[in-house]
């Protein structure tokens, strides 16, 4: 019951940010999952794949719910969506089955590190400022990012937000419009990398609980994803009442918290 308590909490908080900062709140699913995982009678060696896979399944619905709501408020730049979109597909497919060859522990300290600079950047790192509000970037260029923020969100088993809100930031985009279309932008990436993961091989030379499918613990994605998709408007909501600069916050000291609780959960 505990375990199934936890997991409510942390899809209801990650949809929640999902809406608030464009991202899926994989990050603490993942946190949440390698806690609960073994308590569930899965083995430490398959722990946080079965985490990142799960987590990447559950926040499909978190990105679902959150870039509905920022559909009906017109903060998706399509020009820029269009160019990330291709790249995050197939990056988040490669990303998956990199992640399915990759040690565990270099799977917990890599996101646990990759928390730590993401923290920093939104703290101390400087945007571009905004010269006007229809500023839209359009480049051959985020082709490829968008394809490294697949491949290396597939692995961390996140939605790729904490990388797409920052990039697009750096290119002048009004903070809640860089929001909105990295929501939807995580949307297509976690379908993608889902479709890779539920393929995956790594978890087949271990007795797993019932309800596991490749490297997805079903019954896991879909409480945290119920209590996402039911969160993540009320996340959207805030986003379009607070400021940028309040954003950036919010941003790192989550970041903060959910690398401390990966680590912890070693």
């Amino acid at each position: 019951m505990t375990g199934f308590l936890l997991l409510l909490a942390a899809g209801a908080a990650a949809g929640y940010l999902g809406g608030l900062l464009g991202i899926g709140g994989g990050l603490l699913v993942v946190a949440a999952l390698s806690l609960v995982l073994p308590t569930l009678g899965f083995p430490h060696s398959v722990v946080m794949h079965v985490a990142i896979a799960t987590s990447l399944t559950s926040i499909i619905f978190t990105f679902a719910s959150s870039s509905l709501a920022h559909l009906r408020r017109g903060s998706i730049v399509w020009s820029s969506w269009m160019w990330l979109a291709p790249g995050m597909i197939l990056g988040a497919i490669l990303g998956a089955r990199l992640a399915d060859d990759l040690p565990e522990s270099a799977l917990r300290w890599t996101l646990a590190l990759f928390c730590g600079f993401m923290a920093w950047r939104m703290a101390f790192g400087k945007s571009r400022p905004v010269e006007n509000e229809d500023r839209v970037p359009r480049s051959p260029w985020l082709l490829v990012a968008g394809g490294g923020i697949g491949a290396f969100s597939a692995v961390l088993g996140i939605g790729g937000g904490s990388l797409t809100v920052p990039l697009l930031l750096n290119l002048g985009v009004r903070p809640v419009k860089a929001v909105g279309t990295s929501a939807l932008c995580g949307f297509v990436l976690t379908l993608a990398g889902t479709a890779g993961y539920l393929l995956a091989t790594h978890t087949t030379h271990v007795p797993l609980p019932e309800g596991t499918v490749g490297d997805v613990y079903l019954p896991a994605a879909l409480i945290t994803a119920v209590a996402a998709a039911a969160a993540a408007p009320w996340g959207v909501r805030t986003a379009h009442a607070i400021s940028g600069a309040a954003l950036k916050r919010v941003f790192a000291g989550f970041l903060v918290v959910v690398g401390v609780l990966i680590v912890s959960g070693g």
